[in-house]
């Protein structure tokens, strides 16, 4: 027997009855010869952890936009921290480790540049030019779908690629006939629970840090339930889910969720949408704007960039450019096509490409 093979075998004697087993995947859409050592699943990890658009994940915002301090958290690390805690609630559960975390690693691979406020800029931009809008789950699966790996995709197995969709609830809808309300299997279930449990208990660590609230202004009812720490706090609900969870669904109990969604308001008023943000959103718009009108209008530079779908559209085709640059890529894209530079140097566009 091959390594995966035994693999295989081991999976189907450990894993609960009801967790995805490797060797039962319903294939990817390019049928390949299976790895002699990994397992599809594992495969399909290493294939994202390889990607370009995993490494870019290092410069793009996760919630506080350019953040001068080392420790605060971007889109990368909170991949992560989603993986970390995912694994973990498998395991104890009994599901299969290796498709959780290929899908909590590809989960954000599509997210925008600065954040939920690009995101935001760039569904206003797609909708008022023909687009149905912009959404960074799918824009994740249309990454490993088409355009890693110069326009050839990952070709990902079906399960990799609808937990990808699915981690966002409620947000999207149906994406070539794929199941979006309920997760098709409960690694990607344990994804999307994973993922709130992790940027609720950051993205307040973040804003603690940075002094946009103070410990004393979170809603007690949070503090009472969750505990003070972020590590209590993590572990309160993976213990919860691990607890609330089986072969019926990947669930929390109602004290947590009532805590969680106190978490999140508070969040949502003090923090996404507080000051500092609501400060910082319309320069984000600007940005984006003024890079997607330039693009429109000199198309034809996308033609020497690798990450573009030469047979989209010319609106998708921005919004996969755009929507792949890094923070620090966008600014410096503005910077050379709107901010004047001394005569006679003539514009030099920014050799990176996303």
């Amino acid at each position: 027997m091959t390594p995966r093979e035994v693999w295989e075998a081991t999976e189907r004697q450990i894993l609960a009855p009801y967790a995805s087993k490797s060797s039962e995947s319903r294939g990817r859409s390019v049928p390949e010869s299976p790895c002699p050592i990994r397992t599809c699943y594992q495969r399909d990890r290493d294939r994202i952890i390889h990607c370009k658009a995993f490494r870019r994940l290092k410069y793009k915002t996760q919630v506080l936009l350019l953040p001068e301090g080392d420790h605060y958290r971007t889109r990368l690390t909170h991949t992560l921290e989603v993986a970390q805690i995912a694994r973990t609630i498998s395991r104890a559960l009994r599901l299969n480790e290796d498709l959780t975390e290929a899908v909590a690693l590809g989960h954000d691979l599509g997210h925008t540049p600065f954040g939920h406020m690009g995101e935001e800029a760039l569904d206003v931009l797609a909708r008022e030019n023909g687009l149905k809008g912009f959404h960074h789950a799918r824009q994740s699966l249309r990454i490993v779908e088409i355009l890693e790996r110069e326009g050839r995709g990952l070709n990902l197995t079906w399960e990799v690629r609808e937990g990808i969709l699915q981690h966002s609830k409620g947000q999207i809808d149906v994406h070539k006939g794929l199941e979006l309300s309920t997760p098709s299997t409960l690694e990607a279930w344990v994804v999307r629970v994973s993922d709130s449990i992790a940027y609720l208990n950051h993205d307040l660590d973040d804003a603690l840090r940075a002094r946009l609230i103070a410990l004393e202004e979170v809603p007690r009812d949070v503090i009472r339930i969750l505990g003070v720490g972020h590590s209590q706090r993590i572990g309160t609900l993976v213990t919860d889910v691990i607890q609330n969870s089986g072969e019926r669904g990947v669930y929390f109990s109602d004290t947590a969720l009532e805590a969680m969604e106190l978490l999140r308001t508070f969040l949502f008023n003090r923090v996404y949408s507080g000051p500092q943000a609501e400060k910082e959103r319309p320069k984000v718009r600007y940005v984006l704007s003024t890079i997607f009108d330039y693009i429109m209008s000199n198309i034809q530079i996308l033609d020497s960039m690798e990450f573009t779908d030469v047979e989209a559209n010319k609106t998708t085709r921005v919004m996969d450019f755009i929507s792949g640059m890094t923070d620090r890529y966008a600014l410096a894209f503005f910077e050379a096509i709107a901010v004047p530079t001394p005569w006679p140097l003539d514009i030099n566009l920014p050799t990176h490409t996303p």
